[in-house]
């Protein structure tokens, strides 16, 4: 059975980092800027580490994989190199993603006078191999093209690309619903030991169990957000902290008629989710995350920015959202 409270005074924390804790936006995206960037982050966890809080680090993988997915394309293209499929790609974006957060976090806490250990752990997360997400693409991944460029590569590659709240062309991928975090006993141990752990990268690598119980990777991309809370449900986290592009969850957002929330009951950020008032491509998915963490026993759900998560823990800032 999941445990609460690893004390009376510290917390269990599943940290859920968007790709803008990550990946500066408007810049190139090279890894020293997203070194820095990610510093800034990692910055505020170190400060929460003093306090004995156990704490594990998820993260998305964006444009990453995506990226990954390309170098692929021109390898073989150029050098005649096999590319390898996207779940593969997935578990390198974990590698290298988790590599730099770990880094960064180490970096953070040494300054800090903190003796504790990082680790990354390759994760992987079990799908339904007949989840209709499979046939119905909806992740995006990868850079933006025009019109033609899309075209070209809906009729050479076979790619499903559709348009991005109108900045462009991508490609989307399946997002099947996670059923299982193979690694999550593993995970528990970890951050029962003191460690901090870095785990569900991008999602998790999804995979599916066959017939005799083997376990086989998929192409797809699993959302970060509903992975994490799994995650937290499976290792018994009290505290489930989604780090994304806004400070607040906001009520008929990009109007005129916009409300920061500062706090919402989970049957009141339900019913507002039924009403549309957060759209699959953005807020909606964080909102189910959220609402499936307390369902399955979590306490306390925090949606806000990079910058803002201490002040946010500390009730300044971010939009909570707590069970009934």
């Amino acid at each position: 059975m999941p445990e609460r409270d690893p004390g009376p005074s510290s917390h269990r924390f599943v940290f859920a980092l968007g790709g803008n804790a990550i990946i500066p936006s408007g810049r190139r995206g090279t890894f020293d800027e997203q070194l820095v960037l990610t510093r800034q982050t990692m910055d505020q966890v170190a400060e929460l580490s003093r306090d004995g809080n156990e704490i594990v680090l998820t993260h998305g993988n964006g444009p990453v994989v995506g990226n990954i997915v390309l170098r692929n394309a021109a390898g073989l293209e150029k050098h005649g190199i096999p590319p390898m499929p996207l779940y593969v790609c997935g578990a390198d974006s974990q590698g290298g993603i988790g590599f730099m957060i770990q880094q960064a976090l180490q970096n953070s806490l040494r300054a800090y006078g903190i003796n504790r250990p990082v680790a990354t752990l390759v994760t992987q997360v079990i799908v339904d191999r007949d989840d209709p997400a499979f046939e119905r693409p909806t992740k995006p991944i990868g850079p933006f093209y025009t019109a033609e460029q899309a075209a070209q590569l809906r009729r050479e590659n076979g790619w499903t690309v559709v348009e991005d709240a109108h900045r462009g062309w991508r490609r989307v991928v399946p997002s099947p619903q996670p059923i299982e975090v193979v690694e999550w006993e593993a995970i528990r141990a970890v951050i029962r030991a003191g460690i901090i752990a870095i785990a569900v990268g991008g999602g998790g690598v999804p995979v599916v169990r066959d017939e005799a119980g083997e376990l086989h990777g998929v192409d797809a991309v699993i959302d970060k957000d509903r992975a994490s809370a799994l995650l937290g449900k499976l290792i018994g986290a009290d505290t489930l902290v989604i780090v994304t592009s806004v400070d607040q969850v906001f009520r008929a957002f990009g109007t005129p008629q916009a409300q920061p929330l500062s706090r919402l009951a989970a049957g009141e950020a339900a019913r507002l989710l039924d009403a549309g008032e957060f759209p699959a491509g953005s807020m909606g998915p964080k909102i189910e995350a959220a609402l499936a963490f307390l369902a399955g026993g979590g306490r306390r759900v925090l949606i806000t920015a990079p910058g803002s998560i201490l002040r946010g823990l500390e009730g300044g800032s971010g939009t909570w959202i707590e069970p009934e």
